[in-house]
C-alpha cells in the first residue's frame, strides 16, 4: 500500500497540483498586500479618504462588514485577472509548440502507371496483332 501511494504521489498531476496550490496561497498573500497597501489607499485618495475596510452598519447585534467584502471582490478579480493572463499565455505557447511539433503536409503522389512510351508500345504492338 505504500508503495502505491508513493506512485501516486509521485505522479506529475499531483505534483503539478501541490505546486500550484502552494503558489497560489503565496499569491494570495501577495495580492491581499498589494489590494491592503496599495489598491484600498489610491482608491481612498482618489475619492477623498475612504477606507474600505472600516465601511460597515450595523442592525441589532449584527455588524456588516460591506468594506471587507469589497476588499475580497478587489482581491478575486486580480487574481482572476492574473491567471486569465496566464491561461492564456500558456494556450498561446503550447499552439506554437504543437505547430511546430506538426509534421508538414506530405507531397500528393502522383500516380504512377505506364509511361508514355510503354503505352505507345502497348498500342503498336495491338496494331501489329490485328
Amino acid at each position: 500500500m505504500l508503495k502505491e501511494f508513493g506512485a501516486f504521489i509521485a505522479r506529475g498531476n499531483v505534483m503539478d497540483l501541490a505546486v500550484g496550490i502552494i503558489i497560489g496561497a503565496a499569491f494570495t498573500a501577495i495580492v491581499s498586500s498589494l489590494v491592503d497597501d496599495l489598491v484600498n489607499p489610491l482608491i481612498g485618495l482618489i475619492i477623498g479618504g475612504v477606507d474600505f475596510s472600516g465601511i460597515s452598519f450595523g442592525l441589532r447585534d449584527a455588524q456588516f462588514m460591506i468594506g471587507n467584502f469589497i476588499n475580497a471582490v478587489i482581491k478575486f478579480l486580480i487574481i482572476a485577472w492574473v491567471v486569465f493572463l496566464l491561461v492564456k499565455a500558456v494556450n498561446r505557447m503550447r499552439d506554437r509548440l504543437m505547430r511546430q511539433e506538426e509534421p508538414a503536409p506530405a507531397e500528393p503522389e502522383i500516380p504512377t502507371g505506364p509511361r508514355q512510351e510503354e503505352l505507345l508500345a502497348e498500342i503498336r504492338d495491338l496494331l501489329k496483332a490485328r
